[in-house]
C-alpha cells in the first residue's frame, strides 16, 4: 500500500514465483538486507523461470527489495538483534522468547528496559546499486506480555507514551509508527528519486 503510488507492478516473493533459501550471514541488519536483495536480483538476472509474468519480472527492469529486522535490547546489550527471528532457536515459540527476555530483565526498571524495532529496507536496482534505509521505533519491554495483535515481539514491546504495547495497537496505528512503515516510506523517497532522475 505506501508504494502503490510509485506506477509499479509489486509483487510478494510467493507472487512472482520464487523461492530462494538465503543465507543470511551478516553482522548487521543493513549486511543482511543486501545479502536477501542482491540473492533475488541475481535469480531474477538469470532468467530463472518465476512465474507467468517472468518475461516482465526478468526483463532487466527488476527493483528487489528485502528487509531485515528485530529487536534491540539496551539491558541485553543489543540483543537478540540481527538474531531476533533464530534467537533461543528457530523452533522456540515467540512466547517462549518473551517470556525469557522479560525474565533477563527482571532487575531492570524504568530506562534500563529501554529497547527499540530496528527494520532496514534494501533496494538492489538493475544497475547494480544497493539503496537502504532504516526505520526504528523506540520502547521499553515490558513487565508482562500484554494484547494479541502483532506477531513475535509486539506482545512486550511496550510504548509509554501510549501506555500500550504493540502487539495493543490496531493495524493502522501500528503502520503509522511502526520501523518497517517508517523505513518503507524512506525507501519510497529513494526510488521516487532515483526514477526520477533516469
Amino acid at each position: 500500500m505506501i508504494l502503490a503510488d510509485l506506477g509499479m507492478e509489486i509483487q510478494s516473493l510467493k507472487e512472482a514465483g520464487i523461492s530462494a533459501e538465503i543465507v543470511e550471514d551478516g553482522k548487521t541488519f543493513e549486511e543482511n538486507a543486501r545479502i536477501k536483495a542482491l540473492a533475488i536480483q541475481r535469480l531474477c538476472r538469470e532468467e530463472i523461470p518465476v512465474g507467468k509474468s517472468a518475461s516482465e519480472t526478468v526483463s532487466g527492469k527488476t527493483i528487489v527489495l528485502a528487509d531485515d529486522s528485530g529487536l534491540e535490547v539496551d539491558f541485553l546489550d543489543g540483543a537478540p538483534g540481527i538474531y531476533s527471528a533464530r534467537y533461543m532457536g528457530e523452533e522456540t515459540s515467540y512466547e517462549v522468547k518473551n517470556q525469557a527476555i522479560i525474565d533477563r530483565l527482571s532487575e531492570a526498571e524504568g530506562e534500563e528496559r529501554s529497547a527499540r524495532f530496528v527494520c532496514v529496507i534494501a533496494a538492489a536496482l538493475p544497475d547494480g546499486a544497493v539503496l537502504t534505509s532504516r526505520g526504528t521505533i523506540e520502547g521499553q519491554i515490558g513487565y508482562e506480555a500484554a494484547g494479541d495483535g502483532g506477531f513475535g515481539y509486539d506482545p512486550i514491546f511496550y510504548l509509554p507514551e501510549r501506555g500500550l504495547t504493540t502487539a495493543q495497537l490496531s493495524a493502522g496505528e501500528k503502520n503509522e509508527i511502526s520501523h518497517r512503515g517508517k523505513a518503507l516510506r524512506a525507501m519510497k523517497e529513494l526510488l521516487k528519486k532515483k526514477l526520477g532522475d533516469e
